[in-house]
């Protein structure tokens, strides 16, 4: 069964680097190994580990049932269709377009309808991004938007939406922004050249970013909180 996985895969990387979607180098250095380790894989001189495997898989982004024999696969999928998996990551990577396996945390699964019923408005050209994303909530940014928000909770974010215009009427978007070296939830006005992030906890204060030469407001918006998820 695994060395038969393992053709499958080793087929299916073959085919993406003779499409050119990616070279054995960007995928080694994506998923973490060494050059020569990616090259005997496809030359058949080695084998991938389980672990290794669902690295790779991460990259290309297929899962062991893209992989198996078309009767199977139907059989897999027959109690998994509609569902999409979007990756957890840490909140430092939130602003590279796409992620390296080791940025990944886990994946959770959303019904697709779901996710294509979510609109999005670019305020930038995003459109080779990941779109959604899940993070979770951190403690300084969970007490500063409660009640909307708790720390740890688990949050959805389009990052295909990082316009400022309101997703529905008189209701102010929730965002990740980019402070500092760091990523906050906060509702965002632009005054001028300056972002304003403002809590729903009037304990905490207003925020700042200020824009610098030949930046915009996109820059620092990661992308619209789209679903919250708390763990009760």
């Amino acid at each position: 069964m695994i060395s038969d996985l393992q053709n499958r895969l080793r087929v299916l990387v073959r085919e993406r680097i003779e499409a050119r979607e990616l070279t054995g180098t960007e995928l080694a250095s994506r998923a973490g190994f060494q050059q020569a380790h990616v090259s005997n894989f496809l030359n058949q001189r080695r084998g991938l580990s389980v672990e290794a495997m669902d690295r790779v898989m991460e990259v290309l982004r297929v899962e062991v049932r893209d992989l198996m024999p078309e009767e199977r696969r139907r059989a897999a999928e027959s109690g998994e269709a509609g569902f999409e998996s979007v990756p957890v990551v840490g909140r430092g990577v939130l602003l590279q377009s796409d992620f390296a396996a080791c940025d990944i945390l886990e994946y959770l699964r959303f019904k697709k309808s779901f996710l294509r019923r979510i609109r999005a408005e670019m305020a930038n050209q995003r459109r080779n991004w990941q779109r959604f994303v899940l993070i979770k909530a951190d403690k300084e940014s969970g007490a500063a938007m409660r009640p909307r928000l708790l720390p740890g909770a688990t949050l959805l974010i389009d990052r295909h939406y990082n316009s400022l215009r309101s997703y529905r009427r008189r209701e102010p978007n929730l965002y990740v922004v980019k402070s500092g070296e760091m990523c906050t939830v906060r509702y965002v006005e632009l005054q001028g050249n300056q972002l304003t992030l403002r809590p729903e906890n009037q304990i905490y204060a207003l925020g700042y970013v200020q824009l610098g030469k030949g930046e915009t407001f996109a820059d620092f918006v990661v992308g619209r909180v789209a679903h919250i998820s708390i763990e009760t």
